[in-house]
């Protein structure tokens, strides 16, 4: 048995998955290793995983963040970034072990944490997700997506003004965050705040890439601008 989700719902889950999972991976590739690390060496297969996922060979980057761990198996990153890759893949389960992995060989990575809240989110374990939010903030508080990653939890639970707030904390951070717009704008809608979501829903079209989403958010502007039906007589 399936449950066909309301429009708005399968938006929020749209965003989750398509631009969270590739925000979550840029942040992640800061990880970089070494440029000039030897052939084969752990550092060597990070690399090239970093390589395959920059050009969207998501499957290719697990299979050598997997070498780069075979050789290398305390190196965290190599973990954090696998779930990243496997967030795309729509493997969560396989990301949460991951970061779970790299948390217990360094409990101080913000960036499992922000994975793990990705991944708990697609699972819709929406307590769980912000828990892994709160964990990232208290060791880095100004990574944009860990309050990305709990106002989609927020807004999962209904709580538009508690994911509003991480919006906004989110786009103080980064102004050209364009999931933070989005996101905003969904609480907005769901509040009736008719003008806030479209302005956010056009901002978002302004600072957005991906195409698809670009015509959902621009599907809502003409929904939301459309007069009110005249009332029976």
């Amino acid at each position: 048995m399936f449950v066909i989700l309301p429009r708005r719902s399968f938006l929020v889950r749209c965003l989750t998955l398509i631009i969270l999972g590739i925000i979550t991976f840029s942040l992640l590739v800061t990880l970089t290793g070494c440029e000039a690390a030897p052939e084969g060496s752990g550092e060597w297969y990070f690399s090239r995983a970093y390589q395959y996922a920059l050009n969207g060979d998501y499957q290719n980057a697990v299979v050598n963040y997997t070498n780069a761990i075979k050789v290398e198996p305390l190196l965290a990153k190599a973990y954090v970034n696998r779930a990243a890759a496997y967030i795309i893949l729509k493997d969560f389960d396989m990301a949460i072990a991951d970061c779970d992995k790299a948390l217990s060989l360094d409990s101080n990575l913000p960036l499992a944490y922000i994975n793990r809240a990705s991944a708990y989110n697609e699972k819709g374990d929406y307590n769980q997700a912000i828990q892994d939010c709160n964990k990232a903030i208290a060791l880095q508080y100004n990574l944009a997506q860990a309050y990305i990653n709990r106002a989609i939890a927020y807004n999962h639970q209904g709580d538009m003004g508690k994911s509003i707030a991480d919006c906004n904390e989110a786009l103080e951070l980064d102004p050209n965050l364009s999931d933070g717009y989005f996101h905003r704008a969904l609480a907005y809608e769901a509040l009736g705040k008719t003008d806030e979501a479209i302005a956010d829903f056009r901002q978002f079209i302004t600072l957005s890439k991906n195409d698809a989403l670009i015509a959902s958010a621009q599907q809502e502007i003409v929904k939301l601008s459309a007069p009110a039906p005249s009332g029976t007589h």
